[in-house]
């Protein structure tokens, strides 16, 4: 896709700062681990600015509450954020309330479906009190767009429509599938990268970072600063981090990630499921090591040595960034009890009426499967187990009485039936 928001090097601020060693190490920090920095040398200058007058820069993260929680595929962004904070910097944790309601259209070949306020606004709490210790409060602006954005109004927003063209939207890799394929396009989608570029605006943003997937929503910003005489922001893309499948990006409509509040046993589990080539991504985008570290880590494992220790070593050491060393040593204890065949020292205790009741129903209601057809599809996949004992018999149907039951790996459940 041609650069079609003219990525301009100069930074507009009619002076210029000596560029010192501290400046150019800041901007090695900033583009460590990331995908994309543009343009490089108008950040230089605002960093150079930055060191002269004292005054720190606004970084720009924002994030829909489409879900309640945060994952470790934000993470790759949080940190870089806590990176910039600790030179000084200011971040602006921007919850997009208004911009959930439109729903971000990016990488989509289907309009999605817009959330309730109801849903937008519980989900935005959980993701304030979770990004609190990420990053760094005296450091952290927490706002929502709903604050500008609900105030422009249909008129301010037909003014800010004019201020961008129907051909450059469409120029949007998905957009433009989406055109050519037939699949429809509401209106509305039009608008999202336009009221994510008024952000930028209403922050006056001096760098905006998001996953590569933003990259065309964050030179919006850039182009509507500009329109409104501002100095234009920076953009920096970081790395998608690929989910539990090693397919599609980590995201919560896709049922593929782990989240930051998961219980330290479900996330080393998780983590342990990883392939052993989608390992090193992991590394690579989470790991606090440094690139020489999980270079060597890796020459000794392509040298013989088993690719579970250096599992272990990633599983832990995320584990216990969230929960602590001594969950994340317990968690590891729980795997590999597990793994052995064992029952885990703490279960769910299910109490159930209606014995004899069928396998299926038994699943369904202990919360060890959604519902009865998949609880089928487990017994058929050997995925069943009771007090040990696989279950292949779709109609077992259990008597009164107390059964440890396992589905996979990782559930159990000491069900009583009475």
């Amino acid at each position: 896709m041609p650069d079609i928001h003219g990525v301009f090097d100069s930074i507009g601020s009619g002076q210029n700062h000596p560029v010192t060693d501290r400046a150019r190490e800041a901007l090695e920090i900033t583009k460590l681990r990331s995908q994309e920095l543009l343009p490089e040398t108008a950040w230089l200058a605002k960093l150079a600015r930055a060191e002269a007058t004292g005054i720190p820069l606004r970084i720009k993260l924002g994030l829909d509450p489409t879900a309640p929680d945060i994952h470790i595929g934000h993470t790759v962004v949080l940190d870089k954020l806590r990176q910039l904070q600790d030179l000084g910097h200011t971040v602006i944790f921007l919850i997009g309330d208004f911009t959930s309601m439109i729903g971000d259209p990016s990488g989509r070949n289907t309009t999605r479906p817009p959330l309730t306020r109801e849903q937008i606004e519980a989900n935005a709490a959980t993701y304030s009190a979770q990004v609190s210790g990420l990053l760094d409060p005296a450091r952290t602006e927490v706002r929502y767009n709903s604050e500008w954005s609900d105030a422009l109004g249909a008129r301010g927003m037909i003014q800010l429509a004019a201020r961008y063209t129907v051909a450059r939207i469409m120029e949007r890799d998905d957009f433009t599938k989406r055109f050519r394929d037939g699949t429809p396009i509401s209106v509305h989608e039009l608008l999202y990268p336009l009221m994510q570029g008024y952000d930028s605006v209403a922050l006056r943003s001096d760098l905006e970072i998001g996953g590569t997937d933003q990259k065309f929503n964050l030179l919006v910003g850039r182009a509507l600063q500009a329109e409104y005489g501002q100095e234009a922001q920076c953009v920096l893309t970081m790395p998608l981090l690929e989910g539990l499948d090693g397919v599609e990006k980590m995201s919560k409509s896709k049922g593929n990630t782990i989240g930051i509040t998961e219980p330290p046993n479900d996330m080393f589990g998780k983590l342990m499921s990883i392939s052993d080539t989608l390992m090193w991504r992991y590394f690579e985008l989470l790991s606090r090591r440094t690139p020489g570290e999980i270079a060597a880590l890796r020459h000794e494992v392509e040298g013989g040595r088993n690719p579970r220790d250096a599992k272990v070593m990633l599983a832990t050491e995320i584990t216990a960034r969230f929960h602590g060393a001594a969950a994340a040593r317990a968690a590891e204890a729980d795997f590999d009890n597990r793994a052995r065949g064992g029952i885990p020292d703490v279960i769910p205790e299910v109490t159930l009426a209606g014995a004899p009741l069928g396998i299926g129903s038994l699943l369904k209601q202990a919360n060890l499967a959604p519902s009865t057809s998949e609880a089928m599809r487990l017994v058929d996949g050997s995925g069943v187990r009771i007090d040990g004992a696989v279950v292949s018999d779709r109609g077992l149907r259990l008597p009164a009485g107390t059964f440890v039951v396992q589905v996979g790996k990782r559930k159990f459940a000491r069900v009583t039936l009475t």
